[in-house]
């Protein structure tokens, strides 16, 4: 009988996060990538890619960089030109991009008879048919722009952010960027150097994070024990307004939410252009004329670009989304990766967290390959994984924050609650167990934390 093998569909950081997990493992797999190599949406070459020139981290390098393969640079904030250089080295460093088939693109994923998956693919030889035993779901989370539905019709250029690239585009135009995310944000930043004239169209308020506090990228303070949320949140926030002060003098509605309910917006340079006049907060969108558009206080104004910082939809187009027990916005997996079915996908990378970095990921590649070893050779684990998985409340993840109800935080985690959940139950897999006593222990101490949280 031959030995089990699984696919990984992606080689940004989950998937290659998923291919150093089962290397480590001992788990043979193949893994497939639609673009030229590795580094998923950060190599701005990818056709699929939602980079743009300005781009860099927006979390400090050591609280994202994989633990066992530090960057090689001095920048806190590193550009995605080193980024997905790093990510190269990475995938050399531990013998990976040997194991990945480029310029192929996975278009369909079957069950078979087995209980096992009919891959199908486009690659430069032609068609690709393979069946595994399993396959890792990681081709991303920010690659299938969201465009809402205006009244109206706009007659200028409307761009989403996953077509921006670069300054240039902006050169001249009066410009409206729709929505203030990090990245309608940073482009803002950008388009005060080259635009003719910059609005930025907002519904809602927002939190802002410096990059720095006391002298040090503001991520890498209170890494040690996590503060409880309530007081994390009154702590912070009386921070922010000490070093950034109050957004809604420049225009921002106030927020109707409490500081990390939400991502925060790492960029203090929109609040200095906002200082200087450079740019200006309209309301939320009522109808597009022409190229005029109006606003919901019934202000209006006359722009030749349209850019949608709109956000970005969860696609997993190759797979049927009952098999992923798809729910409202998002797949509702156990600790993001397991379909409670078990039918053999994993997902890898569902996650958004302030600060999580790719460790983080990792850590989830790691308990998949725990499951997947377990599967192999103590089947009882694996078996009382998944019965626990069927019969327990699932462990709280919001960490005590009451994330908004969007879309893109249906599948937001905290950091702390996520890995602290990660690691137990990575490290119940590994226990050698007579009876499930241990890992009924854990879980216990899962339900008191959702108990309190609650």
């Amino acid at each position: 009988m031959s030995e089990p093998r699984y696919a990984i569909i992606g080689a940004g950081p989950s998937g290659l996060s998923a291919a150093r997990a089962l290397q480590k493992a001992g788990i043979a797999f193949d893994g497939y990538e639609a673009s030229r190599g590795v580094g998923g949406l950060w190599d701005i070459e990818n056709p699929r890619s939602t980079m743009y020139e300005s781009a860099h981290l927006i979390s400090s390098r050591t609280t994202t960089e994989f633990t066992e393969f530090p960057m090689d640079t001095t920048a806190d904030y590193p550009s995605h030109r080193t980024l997905v250089r790093y990510f190269r080295d990475f995938a050399d460093r531990f013998a990976l991009t040997a194991k990945f088939r480029f310029d192929t693109k996975v278009t369909a994923l079957e069950r078979d008879d087995d209980g096992g998956w009919m891959l199908r693919a486009d690659g430069p030889d032609g068609p690709i048919a393979q069946r595994y035993e399993g396959v890792i779901l990681a081709n991303g989370t920010l690659a299938e722009p969201s465009i809402p539905e205006f009244r109206g019709e706009f007659t200028g250029e409307l761009l989403h952010t996953s077509a921006y690239k670069s300054a240039s585009q902006l050169t001249g135009k009066r410009v409206l960027i729709i929505g203030a995310g990090n990245s309608g944000c940073d482009i803002a930043v950008d388009a005060v150097h080259h635009a003719a004239s910059v609005d930025m169209s907002v519904r809602r308020g927002y939190y802002f994070v410096p990059r720095y506090l006391f002298g040090r990228p503001s991520d890498t303070l209170n890494q040690g024990k996590p503060l409880p949320a309530p007081i994390k949140q009154f702590v912070d926030r009386r921070v922010l307004q000490a070093f950034t002060g109050d957004p809604v003098r420049f225009g921002f509605p106030k927020p109707d939410y409490k500081i990390y309910e939400s991502h925060p917006i790492v960029n203090t340079l929109i609040l200095n252009h906002l200082g200087q006049g450079d740019l200006g907060i309209r309301p939320d969108i009522d109808r597009f004329d022409g190229r005029t558009v109006h606003f919901r206080d019934g202000s209006s104004g006359e722009y030749d670009l349209v850019l949608l910082a709109t956000g970005y939809t969860l696609d997993y187009p190759f797979v049927d989304r009952t098999a992923l027990n798809w729910k409202g916005w998002s797949p509702q997996l156990f600790l993001n990766v397991f379909p409670p079915s078990f039918n053999g996908l994993y997902v890898m990378g569902m996650i958004e967290a302030s600060g999580i970095g790719w460790q983080g990921r990792y850590e989830q590649a790691e308990l998949i390959a725990q499951y997947l070893a377990a599967a192999e050779s103590h089947p009882e684990r694996a078996a009382a994984f998944r019965r626990r998985v069927g019969d327990e409340p699932w462990p709280d993840l919001t960490g005590g924050y009451k994330y908004l109800g969007l879309a893109r935080m249906s599948y937001y985690v905290n950091k702390d609650a996520y890995r602290r959940a990660v690691r137990e139950a990575t490290a119940a897999l590994r226990t050698d167990q007579n009876s499930d006593a241990a890992t009924r222990g854990i879980h216990s101490r899962l339900r008191r934390t959702r108990k309190v949280a609650s």
